[in-house]
Parts: C-alpha cells; structure tokens; sequence
C-alpha cells in the first residue's frame, strides 16, 4: 500500500521532469523556421530563405509543435497566419535563437583566437624589459583572458616548463632537459647603467676598462648573469673592480646607482625604464650578450590563447 501511494505521490514529479525534457529537445532550425515564416508570411518564401524545401520546412514546424504540445500556426492552401500562441511565442523565440547565435560565435572566437588563460615562466629581467609591451597588446586584442607571469630563476623557468605549469618559458639558455626544447629570440647585451651625473653618463658607449675607475655594482655568484661575464670576459678586465655585490635581483643594484653610489653591470633587458635619475650606456671592447631563448616543451600542442600570445612575443623580439 505504502508503495502505491509513493508512486502517486511522484507521479507530478515526473510529468514536470517529462516536460523539461521535452522543452530541452526543442530544435533550433525549428525555431528558426518559425521566425522567418513570421517575418514573411510564406513558406515557398521562407523555405527559400533558409535554402531547404517546403516539405522539409514544414516538418520542422510540426517538430516544434510537437516537442510544445501546442499549435503555432494555422496553415492553409491559400495562407500561413500564427495562431494566437504563436503570436506570442514569437519574442521569445527571437530571443532564444539570438542568444545561441551570439553564444556560438563566442564559442567560435575561442576556438580561432583563444581564449582562457595564458602562463608564462620568465627570468625576471625580461618580465621588466620583454613582457610589458606584449602583455598590453595582447589584453588588448583579447581582454577577457587571464595571464600569469612566473617570474622565476632561470633554472625555475625550465622547471615550470617541463612540470607544465607554464605554457612556455623565456630564459637565457636551454636547461639541456632532454623534454624541453628551445628557440633563440633575441640577443641583449650587457649596458652599464649610472646615474645621470655620472662621468659615463656623457659617453654614448663605454669600454669595459673605463670601469675601473667606477665602483662598480654588479650581480652576486648565484646570478646566472654574473656566469656569463666571468666566462665571457678576460680576466684582467673587470673581475678585480666588483666593489658591490646584489645577489637575487638587480633592483638592489639600480637603487644604490640612482643615489650615486656606484654603476650597474646589466643586461639590458633589466634596464628600469621609469627612473629619471638614471641612464644606460652600451658595453664595448668587447660586446658581451646573453641568448634570450624560448623554452617549450617537445611536441607539445599549445592552447588558442598561448598560440596568440606566443605569436605576438616572436613578432616582437624580430624587431
């Protein structure tokens, strides 16, 4: 007995769930039918319209009608004319075709421009120097997308690549990670930076041995750069004028320069392009650079939105 009486009792719940499966079902192209029989008030007109035939016109309708239970238009040989419940169906049919239209071509611009979220693993110099420019273009052209910027060391860069938390890496050599593979980008050079008082400040180039006379603040043991100048210099050159050491960030560095303590041997991607007090000169005799490389995964297929980003970052560094 119970049991009956527990079947009684759903028996609404599932004529509801019944008619909401119902309206889920209903057919665009039949919503799409109905619309343009209304706009032109017949179906050779409204078939041709939407490039199928009559027969085929009118069994979309009748699906509609079917899937609401109710009748949207009173069809005879001479006219086509909608019923009162068509008339005032035909808002929302508007609306509904509208809205999935506008949802599809959404949809449609993900999939060709991308959209979502972009995550990119970099050495600190050329998330100053290199992304500024880049990330403003891109959030221009794709503003709802998010971004994330891993300023890290450069051995974490590659780390972040090859775990796959970043899409791409920018760095200054491959970790030689036999799953991770890398393209050059561009050259930057290693500059001096001074305060604008400073005697350099009147030069337009400067030879590694003017510094001699400058104490000079320079990168500690633990920076990559600081690697690439005791390799890429004679000894007698420079090594035995580091005064000041910054050992993580050259910001310490450009800080003591702008009060006048000493100059800054950088690349020149870390140049500060905002403060005032100081000014950048090229290092010569001899030109010493770093290779700032792109750091991906091997055959690994990147989403709408980092393909985007990552075209708009090699457009740049050609340039």
């Amino acid at each position: 007995m119970s049991a009956k009486i527990h079947r009684r009792q759903d028996a609404p719940q599932i004529e509801r769930g019944h008619a909401l499966s119902r309206r889920m079902h209903i057919n665009i192209e039949g919503l799409q039918a109905l619309l343009k029989v209304a706009e032109l008030g017949n179906f050779r007109e409204a078939a041709d319209a939407l490039f199928i035939s009559q027969s085929a016109l009118s069994r979309r309708i009748s699906k509609l009608e079917q899937h609401l239970s109710v009748r949207l238009l009173n069809r005879t040989t001479r006219r086509v004319q909608l019923t009162a419940i068509g008339r005032n169906f035909i808002p929302q049919a508007r609306r509904l075709v509208e809205e999935l239209e506008t949802s599809l071509n959404s949809l449609r611009t993900i999939g060709k421009h991308g959209a979502g979220q972009v995550v990119v693993a970099c050495i600190p110099s050329a998330a100053i120097g290199l992304l500024p420019s880049i990330v403003s273009r891109y959030s221009a052209l794709y503003p709802h997308n998010r971004i994330r910027i891993l300023d890290v060391h450069v051995n974490d860069v590659a780390q972040a690549v090859a775990a796959g938390e970043a899409h791409f890496g920018i760095s200054v050599a491959n970790a030689d990670r036999y799953e991770l593979e890398a393209e050059p980008l561009m050259v930057d050079p290693f500059i001096v930076v001074c305060h604008r008082e400073c005697t350099l400040a009147t030069k337009k180039k400067v030879k590694w041995a003017e510094l001699s006379s400058q104490h000079v603040i320079a990168a500690g043991r633990l920076d990559g750069n600081r690697a690439l100048l005791d390799f890429g210099l004679p000894a007698r050159v420079l090594r035995q004028h580091w005064l000041y050491e910054v050992q993580q960030s050259f910001f310490t560095g450009f800080a003591l320069a702008a009060q006048g303590v000493g100059v800054v041997v950088a690349p020149r991607l870390a140049m500060p392009s905002e403060n005032r007090l100081l000014v950048s000169r090229p290092l010569v005799d001899p030109v010493v650079s770093r290779r700032i490389v792109l750091i991906r995964r091997h055959k690994l297929r990147l989403s709408p939105a980092a393909q985007e980003f990552l075209a708009l970052l090699r457009k740049h560094a050609a340039h």
